[in-house]
Parts: C-alpha cells; sequence; structure tokens
C-alpha cells in the first residue's frame, strides 16, 4: 500500500507539550459554554492545537457500526460514507474492547481495515480511543500521523479527555449505543474461568463496571477541585472504616485482609497523578476517573497476578471516591439472588455486595491469591475469575448460571441447561448432607488404608477449616500471604504473635510454616524489579533469604518466639542444593541459640520443587526431618512448561508414567529413611489424583479445605488392592510420558467411585 515517507533531514513531528494540552481544554471549555460548536469545528481546533495531520470521529450507529461523523485530514466526502463494523479494522477494534489503541504503524496491523474513499494511506502512525459514557461506547476518536510514531501517554491521556468531553456532546445528541446495538443480544453465551471460592449459583446477572462518568470535565477553580479531591479521599476512608466497624466486629477474621487493602489502597502515587491531572484543569471527578482509566490500561499488559491484583485494590478505592464526589455508580440496595459481573473487585468493595446479598461474583481480572478471592472463600461467596468479555455482554437481570467448581459462567442459558443445573444443585445439596459425615472421620480406604489429610492456607482465620472439615493439621502454611497483603514484612514481633495465633487456633494439631517464598514475581518492598524473562526461576524463595539472611533470620526468630512451649515444624522454599538446605538450617539453630524460651520440639523440612535436588536425596534425607512435594513448581519445571501460560495447561500430567515413577520412588526412599513424605501442590486436593498418590506409598496430602471431604469420601469407596494392579498396567502402557487420566477416570468411573 503506497505511503509517504519521511524526507531526509525533515525534522520528526512534535509531541504534544503540556501547555498545548492546558490550552486546548481551556478553548474547549469556552466553546461548549457557548454550546454552539459542531463536531467539524471540534476536531479542526484539536487537530490545530495537537499539531496532528489527522483527527477524526467516528459515531456509533444501528446495527453495531460506526460512521466517519468528523475529520480534519481526511477526504471530507468520506464523512456520512465511510462505515466500518464494530470489531472491524482499528476503529472498530477501539470500540469493541472499550481501550485505546496506540500503533506506530497502523496499516501494517493485522486488522487494519483500508477504506480508499478517507486517503488514509498517506498517514501510518494512529492512536484510537473510544469514546465512552455511562459505561457505554458511543464512538472513536482517532488521530494520526504520516511518521511512524508511538503516541505519548500525555498524548494518549489529552485524547482520552478530549472523548470524555466529545461523549456528552454525543449522548446529548442520542448517539447509539454500541453495547446495546450488538453486545447485549439475548443469545446464550459461556464465558469459561477458573475458581476463586467455590459454589454454584442460578440467579439473575448484575453487571458493575466502571462509574458512569463525570458529569462536568473542565473545572473552572483548581484549587476547589483540590479541596474537593481531599474532601472525598476523607470521605471515602469514612465509608470504609464504617463499613468495618459495622459489619466485622473487633477480630473478626477478615480484617486482617481489609487492613491490609486500606494500606495499599491509600498509597501516594496514584494519589499524586491525580492531583497533577487536576492542576492541568481537569474536575476531581475526571481526574479520579482518567488515572483510573490509565490504570487499567497499563494493568491489562501485567501478566503478574500479584501486581494486578494490588491495582484492583487501588481501583476500589477510586470508585469509593467518585462515589463521595457524586460520579459512582448506584447499587441495588438488596442484590439477594444476583450474581455480580465486574472486571475488577477489591475487598472492601466485595464486603460491601456481600452486605447487601449478593449471590455470587465473576471477575474478569482476579487471581487465586488476590484480596477478593481470599475474601470470597472467607465469606463463602462462590467467584471465578471469569474471561474477558463477559461484562459488556451481561445485561442487568439476565438469567445467569455461575459455576465456581469447573468455572463457568453462563448468561442467558437455554432451558435444557437451566434445567441441568438445577438438578445438580439439588443433587449437589445431597451430596453435602452425605460428605458431612466424613467430617469426623479418618481418611481410610475400603481396604484398610489410611491417609493423612492437611490443609493448605495462607491467613490465620483460614485456620478454622480445621474444624469444618476434620483435617489433621496445616500442611502448608503459606508465611508469605500476610506479608503481601500488606505490603511490607511485619516486624519481629508482630511475626511472632501471627504465629502464636496460628498455633493456638490450630489447638495442638500440626502446623507447617513455610517460610517467606518472596522476590521475582512478588517483590519485597522497595525491591527494584529486574524485569527477568523467568521469574518462577529468577531470585526468590530461600534464595532471597539466603542472600538477605536479615529477613530470613528474623522470620526464623519470630517463628521459635511464637512457637515457644508448643511443637514448631519449619519448612524452606526453592531449596535447589543440600547446601542451600543446611544453611537455612544453619540460621534456624543460630536464632535458637539466641533465645530463653524455646518450642517444646522443632522439625526442619524443605520443599522438594526443584528437579536437581531428587540427585541429591541421600545427602537431603540425612539431615531433613520431612520433605513436601510441591507439584505446582516441580511439573513445570520438569517439563520446562510455565503453569502460567495457557496454550500448555494440561499438556503434562502429572498423572503420567514418568512423575507417578518419581512420586513412588521418592515416598519409598523417605520411608525407608524414616523422613516424613507428603504432597502439598494441587493435584493432591483432585480426589483422582489423591487416590493414585495412595496407591503408590504416599501417606500425606495437604490441599485446600474444600478438597478434604470429597477425598475423604473417595478413600472410604475405593480399594487400593483393586487399584494398583490396573495403575500398574496403566503405568507399563504409558511408559512414553503419555497422560493415564482418561483410562483412570474410565476405571474409577467403572466402580462407581465418586471422582
Amino acid at each position: 500500500m503506497p505511503r509517504s515517507k519521511r524526507p531526509k533531514g525533515a525534522p520528526r513531528p512534535r509531541t504534544i507539550p503540556l501547555a498545548a494540552s492546558r490550552r486546548l481544554f481551556a478553548k474547549l471549555r469556552e466553546r461548549l459554554s457557548a454550546g454552539n460548536s459542531s463536531l467539524a469545528e471540534l476536531v479542526e481546533l484539536i487537530a490545530a492545537e495537537l499539531a496532528v495531520e489527522v483527527c477524526s470521529v467516528y459515531v456509533a450507529r444501528a446495527g453495531e457500526m460506526l460512521e466517519l461523523a468528523a475529520t480534519h485530514g481526511l477526504r471530507i466526502a468520506a464523512v456520512g460514507h465511510t462505515r466500518v463494523r464494530v470489531g472491524e479494522g482499528i476503529i472498530g477494534l477501539a470500540a469493541a474492547k472499550g481501550e485505546a489503541l496506540n500503533l506506530p504503524d497502523a496499516q501494517n496491523h493485522p486488522e487494519f481495515a483500508y477504506r480508499p474513499e478517507t486517503g488514509e494511506e498517506r498517514y501510518a502512525s494512529m492512536l484510537a480511543v473510544p469514546i465512552r459514557r455511562a459505561g457505554r461506547t458511543l464512538g472513536v476518536i482517532a488521530v494520526q500521523n504520516s511518521e511512524p510514531r508511538v503516541y505519548t501517554p500525555l498524548e494518549v491521556e489529552t485524547i482520552s479527555t478530549i472523548a470524555m468531553l466529545i461523549g456528552e456532546i454525543l449522548a446529548s445528541q442520542g448517539a447509539a449505543d454500541i453495547a446495546a446495538a450488538g453486545f447485549g443480544d439475548a443469545l446464550a453465551r459461556r464465558y469459561s474461568g477458573h475458581p476463586l471460592a467455590p459454589g454454584i449459583v442460578r440467579g439473575t446477572a448484575l453487571p458493575f463496571g466502571r462509574s458512569p462518568g463525570p458529569r462536568h470535565v473542565l473545572a473552572e477553580d483548581t484549587a476547589a477541585e483540590l479541596v474537593r479531591l481531599d474532601q472525598a479521599m476523607a470521605d471515602a476512608e469514612t465509608s470504609l472504616d464504617s463499613l468495618v466497624s459495622e459489619h466485622l466486629p473487633t477480630g473478626h477474621a477478615t480484617r486482617e485482609v481489609l487492613e491490609a487493602y486500606r494500606l495499599i489502597s491509600q498509597g501516594t502515587g496514584w494519589l499524586e497523578r491525580v492531583r497533577a491531572a487536576i492542576n492541568d484543569g481537569l474536575t476531581a471527578e475526571a481526574a479520579v476517573d482518567q488515572v483510573g482509566s490509565e490504570l487499567r490500561r497499563r494493568m491489562r499488559k501485567v501478566a503478574d497476578p500479584y501486581l494486578r491484583e494490588r491495582v484492583a485494590d487501588i481501583e476500589d478505592m477510586i470508585e469509593r471516591m467518585l462515589a463521595a464526589l457524586g460520579a459512582g455508580t448506584a447499587k441495588p440496595e438488596d442484590a439477594r439472588g444476583m450474581v455480580l459481573v465486574c472486571r475488577r473487585l477489591g475487598p472492601a468493595e466485595l464486603l460491601d455486595w456481600h452486605q447487601r446479598g449478593i449471590a455470587g461474583v465473576a471477575i474478569e481480572e482476579a487471581s487465586t491469591g488476590g484480596h477478593a478471592a481470599i475474601l470470597a472463600r472467607a465469606l463463602e461467596i462462590p467467584a471465578i475469575a471469569v474471561e474477558a468479555g463477559a461484562t459488556e455482554a451481561a445485561r442487568q437481570g439476565d438469567p445467569v448460571l455461575l459455576d465456581a467448581e469447573s468455572g463457568a459462567l453462563i448468561l442467558r442459558p437455554d432451558p435444557e441447561v437451566t434445567a441441568l443445573y438445577d438438578r445438580a444443585l439439588a443433587a449437589r445439596g445431597a451430596r453435602a448432607a452425605e460428605l458431612a459425615v466424613f467430617r469426623d472421620r479418618p481418611a481410610r480406604t475400603r481396604d484398610g488404608t489410611e491417609v493423612t489429610l492437611m490443609l493448605n492456607v495462607g491467613l490465620a482465620f483460614e485456620i478454622d477449616q480445621l474444624t469444618r472439615t476434620g483435617a489433621e493439621g496445616i500442611g502448608l502454611y503459606r508465611t508469605e500471604i500476610a506479608a503481601l497483603a500488606a505490603a511490607r514484612v511485619p516486624g519481629v514481633a508482630a511475626q511472632a504473635a501471627e504465629y502464636r495465633r496460628v498455633l493456638q487456633r490450630a489447638d495442638g494439631k500440626r502446623v507447617v510454616f513455610r517460610t517467606l517464598d518472596l522476590g521475582a514475581d512478588k517483590l519485597l518492598p522497595g525491591e527494584a524489579d529486574d524485569q527477568v524473562e523467568n521469574p518462577a526461576m529468577g531470585w526468590r524463595s530461600l534464595r532471597v533469604g539466603l542472600d538477605r539472611p536479615a529477613i530470613l533470620r528474623k522470620q526464623l526468630r519470630a517463628l521459635l518466639m511464637g512457637a515457644a512451649g508448643l511443637d514448631l515444624s519449619v519448612m524452606f522454599p526453592m531449596v535447589a542444593t543440600v547446601a542451600e538446605f543446611r544453611a537455612a538450617r544453619d540460621l534456624l539453630e543460630a536464632e535458637a541459640a539466641r533465645l530463653d524460651e524455646m518450642p517444646n520440639r522443632i522439625e526442619i523440612g524443605t520443599m522438594l520443587e526443584v528437579p536437581s535436588l531428587l540427585f541429591q536425596l541421600p545427602g537431603l534425607l540425612a539431615e531433613a526431618d520431612f520433605v513436601s512435594l510441591g507439584t505446582n513448581d516441580l511439573m513445570q519445571f520438569l517439563f520446562a512448561a510455565d503453569r502460567g501460560t495457557p496454550k500448555l495447561a494440561g499438556r503434562y500430567d502429572v498423572l503420567s508414567a514418568p512423575v507417578l515413577e518419581l512420586i513412588e520412588g521418592l515416598a519409598a526412599a523417605c520411608a525407608e529413611e524414616e523422613v516424613g513424605f507428603s504432597i502439598c501442590g494441587e493435584s493432591a486436593g483432585r480426589p483422582l489424583d489423591a487416590l493414585v498418590f495412595a496407591a503408590i506409598g504416599v501417606d500425606t496430602l495437604s490441599m485446600s479445605g474444600a478438597s478434604i471431604l470429597p477425598v475423604k469420601a473417595l478413600f472410604a469407596e475405593a480399594d487400593l488392592a483393586a487399584l494398583r494392579p490396573v495403575l500398574r498396567e496403566l503405568r507399563r502402557a504409558g511408559a512414553a510420558g503419555s497422560s493415564l487420566r482418561e483410562p483412570l477416570t474410565a476405571w474409577a468411573r467403572e466402580h462407581g467411585l465418586p471422582i
């Protein structure tokens, strides 16, 4: 496609200076106040002030179409004639995704749609920003230049602010709503996801995205807007304090999560950006909204779930501030029977919805270790992390099915699907009653083999699951969860108090404390991000502790102090060599030598998740009291398969001959040396996997609380003596490494086992 190039020696196009954006906002304010400016006049003004070669506005029309309504730089004859469908071309893609597209070479983008009547072949770079109001996409504004370039953050923010203003104009003129025109059809839609908190809900949809947007964008009095901002911040904090004090009594477990949220959401960095936007001429609500939009755009590109969750906490506070400024979204007082569908959700917001009676939650951007997920499990609200697009597709009041067991959200389900889930819900109720009888029974197979079932937890309030499930202890207490939630490593006294509280709640049952698993993708406070390509194999866990021994020594001292007079089990993560284990154990013994009060008994063990440790077993077993196999990390290291890569999900299976060979040999070696052995990865909580592990000699499994009773129920009906010869034959046939899951599942179903 023909395109002009910048002549040799010609100056590069200048970017938008701050003064130009402020001058433009002032002129736009004057034009809009007069109320007589057309879109054609506005695009001429924008192009002149920002020194862009093209400025165009596309307006939504019926039938999922976007029509060129005004332009400077493209051929005027194309106005009113050029149309693209939503999702077609760069303009249509920006409208469909609801986010800005900043492209240095738009015409070579795979989605570029050429329209010869516009004459746009001369232009390379394009910034396309959706025009949105009250959660509706009304059109797109685009700027273009012939020089290939990426538009600066200031330019993106400036065009985004202009889009807000044009949204007001289009809304007043009755522009079509893209969401209503195309995305809100009556067809059934199924969105996949992964469970955050278990449960199945049949109810009605309550989509809850961004606030409707500010009614006033440009400020008349900057000083007054800064005062409004400070007052809104104070009001937001007051509303949070009221929420916690009214609904969570002192000492309630979920206060830990909310207090950690408060520390993060009240950070000063994003507030400074809001103040800077106000100084640029925006109202307080427009500045808060703009910063929230920019955070959302940036964090969509971040893969790390922990970092994304921290921004969710900030966005939670942003929504509270918008509400205090009169720009928030109204919530129904009674949300009973409703399933909340949203892009992000912070813990305070979830608690607020819980008080309104919400039945379930589907969040587009969430992780199992995030604050919202932790709180959902504590409040027993079924929740899933759902794929993008669900919020846009959902309409308030639509029938909806939330399956937080398999991970699915079904909007407007067909009657046959609804009937199927009704039967499943009835069966689930009956099954829950059946499972309850196993709470106080040991995990014992039909042929008499007993297996110790333990819990994986990360906060003190989760210890209550011991009573509800009948688990025999805590096989993995993730000490870093509280530190990550608080965005800091607590001091020795605070850590010691936490560990003491955990042991007291466990009431004499064994608790295995894993030392801090920090570093790489879970950065220490104040630690620079080195942007390593493979953070799972980077500077993390015990490597951090040995390189920064002060942090590890403080934690070990706190563990010893917290367990004074009680039994203590300490487990080191990410151990790659016996020398590393020995060095960590020496630090623990050195701290013990400094204290007067000691635990009654100390066990020291290691996670086995790095394959290199498998080749040092004799030395390891001579020094460790116990070993816990972490299948999550071991699998990704063993098969060089990043567990966060969707394309590799299910490609390698723990129920394959080579992995089972490894586990069986490890269990036998530990038994021979009288070293405790357990499995604590996710697979330990899958009933079929747990049964196979028991069949090859694993006598201790650690899992989530939701898995304990189903695993007990399966064990009670299974005969390991009947399974072992079948398993041997399948392993022999699958020695090449293929998964044995399908034939094992068939065998279990053939024998009527509840997998």
